[in-house]
């Protein structure tokens, strides 16, 4: 058995530990409330952009645009959303094993795009090509941010650098759900919704042909831009209420395992205490029967 002084200092360290825990679950719990109301108010959006650009695309035919066919070169271009911070259980984890562990995304056939140093420090070490690093939008994120990602995706995209965009992140259910997410951005895959880790898909049936004024290609030029920094912005408040959600969980948790631990220990040094209470009076008893 560990000696009271082992345990009592054992016992220092974790409250000191707790301590922490309790402050950052704090932190994170006014985080979450201002980061879920941002994706709350967002989502409607987030939403309704994606089935009414796939739903107008479904609904046109004979249109030959690059936005709408998959390139004949170039990488596949993954927008990665992971934080800048870790203890946050397995939000990052999560992410990173969903593009590492997918066989459609070999590491010599693409590329990322990150947002967050958790995945682009992660991705880097399973030798992937990191195209660019976009770390500081996931702090803030703003709509500046989405544009800006999204227009250099589209140069590479246009210049044949990058054939297929996707964007993973984790969208927000509620506080205590936060799904791992795969959307295909580019080409526009007509009719089809996003695919979670589970691997479901929901398809809509084309309807009556739409007609564009002014010409098509001059329309999707505008709209297909609009299309994804909408999405990659909608992502980025997803995400960080993912991030904060799945943080304010792992702190209570470990909250919840230093209160038990110290508990223990507390029970371990009062055993301990006892025993050696018990050892002296024995001592003493002996010494008093020795001398009589």
């Amino acid at each position: 058995m560990a000696s009271m002084r082992d345990i009592k200092r054992r016992k220092s360290s974790i409250e000191s530990t707790q301590q922490i825990t309790k402050a950052m679950k704090l932190v994170s719990t006014v985080k979450l409330q201002r980061a879920k109301q941002r994706a709350e108010l967002s989502k409607n959006y987030f939403n309704a952009i994606y089935d009414t650009v796939t739903s107008i695309l479904a609904k046109a035919e004979g249109i030959d645009h690059p936005y709408l066919k998959t390139g004949d070169k170039g990488k596949k271009a993954v927008i990665l959303i992971t934080s800048n911070k870790g203890l946050a259980g397995g939000y990052n984890s999560n992410m990173i094993k969903m593009v590492t562990r997918n066989p459609d995304f070999p590491k010599d056939d693409t590329i990322i795009y990150a947002i967050g140093k958790k995945g682009k420090d992660a991705m880097k070490r399973y030798e992937y090509e990191i195209m660019a690093d976009y770390s500081e939008a996931i702090e803030e994120p703003n709509y500046r941010d989405g544009i800006k990602v999204t227009t250099e995706l589209l140069e590479a995209y246009e210049k044949g650098e990058v054939r297929e965009i996707y964007l993973a992140y984790t969208n927000f259910k509620n506080t205590v759900s936060h799904v791992p997410t795969m959307l295909k951005l580019l080409p526009v895959d007509l009719g089809e919704k996003e695919e979670t880790e589970e691997g479901e898909t929901v398809k809509e049936e084309p309807a009556a042909p739409m007609n564009f004024e002014p010409e098509d290609e001059e329309a999707l030029n505008l709209i297909i831009p609009k299309y994804v920094s909408s999405l990659v912005y909608g992502a980025l408040i997803e995400a960080q209420a993912s991030e904060n959600g799945a943080r304010m969980q792992a702190m209570d948790n470990a909250t919840n395992n230093a209160a038990e631990m110290i508990d223990h220990l507390a029970l371990m040094y009062n055993r301990a205490r006892q025993g050696k209470i018990t050892t002296e009076l024995t001592e003493i008893i002996a010494g008093a029967d020795a001398i009589s």
